[in-house]
């Protein structure tokens, strides 16, 4: 068996991802010709898909231009294959947020229609939308990967090599996460900023008014966020990660193909156990948030159970090579391939942590959120202390979650076994995505249920839905998150090891607090999160202020729109929002490259020390905004469920000033920081060969 996976270790991987576009292509196709409802219903998601697509290209276009100019330095600066293999990461994380987004806004008006027949049907509906989504991301992950891998072999490259050429790869995916993370983020949360303040509090009209002229933009901005955000987002984690675990693997195995192929066959056989647990998400006693867990328990269980056979006919055998003690299972043991399938465990034990806590933090059902609901009764400033507060807090379980299951995995399998560890919880990807996207889908096919004015009971059915697929998007952040933090200890890892093998022993790698250069590498990398934090916020308030100034237009020039005798500008908002994000994206992107370059080519010490920042930093300060503004959004919409005098109350107002203030913590900046602390690493082992 050991023969057989190593040699067609990549045909499986590849069979595997084939399987999830299949999937993806098959789905999408009797999605598409389910009916899209009435006239009305057609015309309002036209009007999303077209806003979407318009962004989502501009916002291409320009990547590319940068994208061309990285591409021509990494080919001359370091070799073609590397260039090549960023290409690559980056035109298929661009395809996935694409084609995902794409099937996303085609779902909200099939999601109201279905939503005649009642819950399970519209579920059905929406999450097999998401699922499109989810699969793809992984699929074209592991084919970009697999597929680039196996080229190279092919034409004669040998492994270590070929895997240098992947961390290419890996910087293209990068590259278009960050900036679809920003530029997604700034649009959705300018969108509903706008939407929100002249809307809610000076008009008084409900979330998804027809009468509002931002609403469209604000509905673009969820799928262009979240669906195409969150699909880059992760991409570019399970590509990077991937390819770290290759490059650590191959730097310390001396079965370099065993050692490579691994992490791809695991991906493979954790796509084939996604696909069977979107079929486990079924209801029949309208438990909608049980049906979307059941289907993520029987994938996590299934690629569980398959790891056991694969980790033992791969990876029982394996021995170090020489110098690698430093990666050695408890530092002078190596681990057995029990050792390692354990290690699968702990991530998949990680990722059900860090569901469950973040779960508790942002869902109105627990504390954190029924207190930040209960403070917005005596005002503004004691909702904003309270959602800061809980949003401080929330950081505490995670870190020690993370914390423990990096002392399992290091005893386990060293640094190596913390890799394995993360690339088990990324073999949850598919639906974790589609968790994701679920909640855009439900949330517009609400807000189409409102806009063509369809019975009561349909928004009986899609209000819950949008319930829960809040709580589903503030969950997956918190994966996200902690799979990035993870993920780049693994990335850092592997900069130490490059950094050692490229320097042929001649340099001492070490990072000593004391020592001056990483001290102030810790410094800088430390500053480089809360810099890229404060122009990420900045620019949701900027370009969020243009959508006010244009609402507030509309309404004073066309008082016809409140009566409903005139109609609303939305392609105008739309395109304020489009082009402002295009705009306040380039700057915060980017922060990680250049000031990782700067510094790397001035010290590697000084460089080590950015990196350790940037992921600690980033950490907390991530986790601490995506929990605290979901805190701040479902205590907004506890209260417009009745609670604390319900909606056009006191209570209400203040927490609509917490919710929009909440906004770009968790839906830009804060989900932003995920690809940013990745591109810094990885731009680090790109630039090795440049600073020893």
């Amino acid at each position: 068996m050991n023969d057989f996976l190593t040699d067609f270790g990549v045909v499986i991987a590849l069979a595997c991802a084939g399987a999830a576009v299949l999937y993806g292509a098959l789905t999408s196709r009797s999605l598409l010709a389910l009916s899209p409802g009435n006239e009305r219903m057609q015309e309002i998601s036209l009007a999303v898909q077209e806003g979407a697509q318009a962004y989502l290209r501009r916002q291409y276009t320009i990547i590319g231009g940068v994208a061309v100019v990285l591409a021509i330095l990494l080919a001359f600066a370091l070799d073609i294959e590397t260039a090549i293999g960023f290409v690559i990461g980056g035109l298929f994380s661009a395809a996935a947020g694409f084609i995902g987004m794409n099937v996303s806004v085609r779902m909200n008006a099939r999601v109201a229609e279905s939503a005649r027949d009642g819950i399970p049907r519209a579920l059905s509906v929406a999450f097999r939308g998401g699922a499109v989504t989810g699969l793809l991301v992984a699929g074209l992950a592991l084919l970009g990967v697999a597929g680039y891998y196996g080229i190279l072999l092919l034409t004669g490259v040998e492994e270590k090599e070929a895997v240098d050429a992947l961390v290419g790869l890996g910087f293209g995916g990068s590259l278009i996460s960050v900036f679809a993370r920003l530029g997604g983020g700034i649009f959705t949360k300018a969108a509903d900023v706008g939407a929100d303040l002249v809307g809610k509090v000076e008009a008084g009209i409900p979330e998804d008014d027809p009468r509002n002229p931002a609403v469209i933009a604000d509905n673009v901005g969820d799928n262009v966020g979240d669906c195409a955000g969150m699909a880059a987002d992760l991409f570019e984690t399970y590509a990077v990660t991937a390819v770290a675990v290759m490059l650590l693997g191959v730097l310390t195995f001396n079965e370099l193909g065993e050692a490579a192929v691994y992490p791809l066959v695991i991906g493979g056989v954790s796509i084939i156990a996604s696909i069977i647990g979107t079929f486990a998400v079924r209801s029949r006693a309208g438990n909608v948030e049980r049906a979307l867990y059941q289907g993520l328990i029987v994938s996590g269980v299934l690629a569980a159970l398959a790891f056991l056979p694969i980790t033992l006919g791969l990876m029982n055998d394996i021995t170090f090579q020489e110098g690698a003690s430093g990666l050695l299972k408890g530092g002078n043991e190596e681990p057995s391939g029990i050792d390692l399938w354990l290690c699968t465990l702990v991530g998949i034990g990680i990722t059900a942590l860090l569901f469950v806590i973040t779960d508790y933090y942002t869902s109105t059902r627990f504390r954190p959120v029924k207190t930040t609901a209960r403070a917005s009764q005596t005002g503004h400033a004691t909702n904003i202390i309270q959602g800061l507060a809980q949003g401080f807090q929330s950081t505490a379980a995670p870190a020690i979650v993370l914390a423990l299951g990096i002392l399992a995995a290091n005893e386990l399998g060293g640094i190596y076994g913390i890799g394995v560890a993360v690339m088990a919880q990324l073999s949850l990807t598919g639906l974790i995505v589609a968790l994701d996207a679920f909640g855009p889908i439900t949330d517009n096919a609400g807000g189409i249920a409102e806009m063509a004015d369809l019975p009561a009971e349909v928004r009986g059915v899609t209000d819950p839905l949008d319930a829960v697929g809040n709580t589903t998007k503030a969950v997956t952040k918190g994966y996200a998150i902690g799979s990035a933090v993870l993920a780049a200890l693994v990335l850092f890892g592997a900069f130490i090891e490059e950094l050692r093998d490229e320097a042929g022993g001649g340099i001492d790698i070490s990072f000593d607090i004391s020592d001056p250069e990483v001290l102030i590498g810790l410094l800088v990398g430390g500053m480089m999160v809360f810099l890229f934090v404060s122009l990420s916020i900045e620019s949701v308030g900027r370009a969020g202020g243009l959508v006010v100034e244009e609402v507030r237009r509309q309404f004073k020039e066309k008082p016809g729109i409140m009566k409903g005798t005139d109609r609303p500008d939305y392609a105008r908002c739309v395109s304020i929002v489009t082009a402002a994000a295009q705009k306040e994206m380039i700057a915060p992107a980017l922060i990680p490259i250049v000031i990782t370059v700067v510094i790397g080519l001035l010290s590697y010490k000084a460089l080590g020390g950015l990196l350790i920042g940037v992921i600690v930093v980033g950490f907390f300060t991530a986790v601490s905004m995506t929990s605290g503004g979901g805190a701040w959004d479902n205590a907004k919409k506890l209260i417009e469920d009745g609670e604390y005098g319900g909606k056009n109350s006191e209570a209400h107002a203040a927490s609509v000033t917490g919710d929009t203030v909440g906004d770009p913590y968790k839906d830009t900046a804060g989900p932003a920081i995920n690809p940013m602390i990745k591109v810094a690493n990885i731009v680090a082992i790109l630039i090795i060969p440049l600073i020893v």
